[in-house]
């Protein structure tokens, strides 16, 4: 589908919406599936590090619909009707990060979550958890970003513990599954 914005389109963004068994059962406009009765649909998480084993973490823009202004991990996003899981994380490292992200891999393939916002909206998601690396210096896009850090998953997993409220509601769940998925 094409929006027109004025004088410019731009294809809209679609996910892929999940039955309870987690297979596709058709597809729909990112921008009508986080409501109050947001369906189950396909997404993930990624948590990057750099060469000496830092974690990037990423602290939502301050205008985004759900959770503004909280810390989560390194980025999120949702594949494209068909589009590889790989793909659409090195896709979204780009355009949310500007980093080209590498050494891929699927650490938490089964993770699903659904949280609901201080406003009522609804995370629903099948949310497989990757790892990428990068050495590429991060260039956030504002509109989904305003802050990042990278520093040491054991200082990660410190503050969370001490301060979860500055966390996203799904870092929550993934970091002490990550911590012992890495340390096999």
């Amino acid at each position: 589908m094409t929006i027109f914005d004025g004088d410019h389109a731009e294809a809209e963004e679609l996910v892929v919406l999940l039955d309870d068994d987690f297979h596709p059962r058709g597809s729909a406009p990112k921008r009508s599936v986080h409501t109050t009765d947001t369906p189950l649909h396909l997404a993930f998480s990624c948590y990057v590090f750099d060469r000496a084993g830092d974690v990037l973490i990423t602290r939502r823009a301050t205008d985004k619909k759900t959770w503004p202004g909280v810390w989560t991990n390194s980025f999120c996003g949702h594949p494209a009707p068909g589009e590889d899981s790989a793909e659409a994380v090195s896709r979204r490292g780009g355009q949310e990060l500007g980093l080209e992200v590498h050494s891929l891999r699927e650490v938490l393939p089964r993770f699903r979550y659904r949280a609901v916002d201080a406003n009522g909206i609804v995370e629903n998601e099948f949310c497989p958890v990757w790892t990428a690396v990068s050495d590429g210096e991060v260039q956030p896009a504002p509109s989904e970003v305003c802050e990042s850090r990278w520093l040491p998953w054991a200082d990660l997993v410190t503050v969370m513990e001490r301060a979860p409220f500055l966390f996203s509601p799904w870092s929550r769940e993934q970091v002490p599954l990550l911590s012992a998925a890495l340390r096999r």
